[in-house]
């Protein structure tokens, strides 16, 4: 039977097909900070165009470690600026996002893209003000060699599987003595402004129903009897990795207390050098320049049900 993401003669012997719901569901959000080291005048531009994602199986999920730190107060290891023979303030801006995404049933190509709003909205940062901060910041923090400011919070939704960098399918075959689960994926570098890999990608299942032996997995798993859980890590996804980024995940639990009960996926990701909402930074005047521009996303509340 052919799986929503296998390639073409792609087959697995083991554990056995299951058959694909014939329904699927997906929206996404983003939300972000977008952070300046020193003092600058930019300007954000693009629309933002990723639905507020379905929270309701939040509370049975397991909880991973947050991806990044906060980009705001005082500086933390090396300046990100560098200073050159212009007579210029350097100026570092980081966006850092956060999508969150909820996949409904075992065959999302039949999900419907909807189409991106044109329009673009612009912020200007008041200088006056950014500067009565930093010069606060600076006299709690001396020492400081430079210091970081949250300039702008947004949030951005849309729905289909355009916007969503990784896309699922989980499928379960519950029986009293044992359990079948399959989870498709795909990488989508359309998603992003710039097509980048998906690293330190996991996935995390809870399986109950008394497991008392894991018959067969593919690729190799961790197996938590004590919490139920198993889970996958695949260092990263991309267009460059085999079958251009689709793949499943198999297993077969033997079961005492069964039949089991679906449970969401989790998953998590990071990605550096791009973001998903298309939000950009550019400085408006003389005396100012960028030294760096960094972007980056991570997965949030990332799920996919059966």
């Amino acid at each position: 039977m052919s799986w929503p993401f296998s390639p073409p003669g792609s087959h697995s012997s083991s554990p056995p097909s299951i058959a694909p719901l014939a329904r699927a569901e997906s929206t996404s959000s983003i939300s972000s900070n977008n952070s300046l080291s020193a003092a600058t005048t930019p300007t954000v531009g693009k629309n933002l165009t990723l639905s507020v994602s379905d929270d309701a199986f939040v509370d049975k999920l397991p909880t991973f470690g947050r991806p990044f730190d906060s980009l705001a107060g005082c500086s933390r290891g090396p300046s990100p600026l560098t200073m050159g023979a212009q007579d210029t303030l350097p100026v570092a801006a980081a966006f850092t996002e956060t999508v969150n995404a909820f996949f409904k049933g075992a065959n999302p190509n039949n999900d419907t893209a909807t189409t991106p709003n044109p329009d673009c909205k612009t912020f200007w940062v008041n200088m006056p003000n950014l500067m009565t901060h930093l010069k606060k910041v600076a006299e709690q923090k001396p020492q400081a060699t430079y210091y970081n400011v949250d300039m702008l919070k947004y949030q951005v939704s849309a729905q289909g599987l355009t916007s969503t960098p990784l896309n699922l399918a989980a499928s379960w075959r519950c029986e009293p003595t044992s359990t079948d689960l399959r989870i498709d994926y795909k990488y989508n570098g359309g998603a992003m402004t710039t097509p980048m890999a998906l690293n330190n990608v996991q996935f995390l299942i809870p399986v109950d129903g008394g497991v008392t032996k894991l018959l067969a997995v593919l690729p190799p798993a961790a197996w938590n009897a004590e919490q139920q859980r198993i889970l996958w890590k695949i260092p990263d996804i991309s267009q460059k990795s085999e079958n251009g980024g689709i793949g499943s995940l198999l297993a077969r639990f033997q079961l005492s207390e069964g039949p089991s009960k679906p449970s969401p996926l989790a998953v998590q990701f990071t990605s550096e050098g791009s973001t998903l909402s298309g939000c950009d930074i550019e400085l408006a005047g003389p005396g100012y320049r960028f030294s760096l521009i960094k972007k980056r996303f991570a997965a949030g509340k990332y799920l996919a049900d059966n």
